[in-house]
């Protein structure tokens, strides 16, 4: 019996959280492309959009909440471009936001512009969750692929 390693096609963006917490943005494993959650940052690692902080430390509304959709959208386009994928073959994407009926709102908008399509075809988890990886950031999505899917 022979114990074969999986061989993994790995992808970065560049930031410098990459290094800092010690992660690769997407792994492909044979047909399916594992990206990791992605935010609403430009090339340099600034972030698009940022909430406003109240006092305290946390959003002041989610007046943003769109902008940073349609940004994490444009990185996760990046990632899969450097498999030779697009969003047509994402069959499964998990948003966690700060406020579930503003991300419900603009992500209903901005899902449909990016898939261009109503309907995407990929299965689509909202989940509210109290805190992100950075102050400002209210969204962070995750996406799965299948390699070769294309448009059905």
């Amino acid at each position: 019996m022979t114990n074969k390693k999986s061989a993994k096609k790995v992808a970065d963006l560049g930031v410098a959280w990459e290094q800092a917490f010690g992660y690769v943005q997407a792994v492909q494993v044979k047909d399916t492309i594992y990206m990791s959650g992605q935010l609403s940052h430009d090339r340099d690692g600034e972030l698009i959009a940022p909430d406003q902080l109240d006092a305290s430390g946390r959003p002041v509304d989610f007046s943003q909440m769109e902008a940073q959709i349609r940004q994490t959208y444009v990185n996760a386009k990046t990632l899969l471009a450097t498999y030779g994928e697009t969003l047509d073959d994402v069959v499964e994407e998990t948003l966690f936001v700060l406020d579930v009926p503003s991300a419900f709102s603009a992500g209903s908008k901005v899902r449909k512009e990016m898939y261009g399509m109503d309907i995407p075809r990929c299965a689509s988890n909202l989940i509210g969750v109290t805190a992100l990886a950075f102050p400002e950031q209210i969204v962070e999505i995750t996406f799965r692929a299948v390699i070769g899917r294309g448009a059905d």
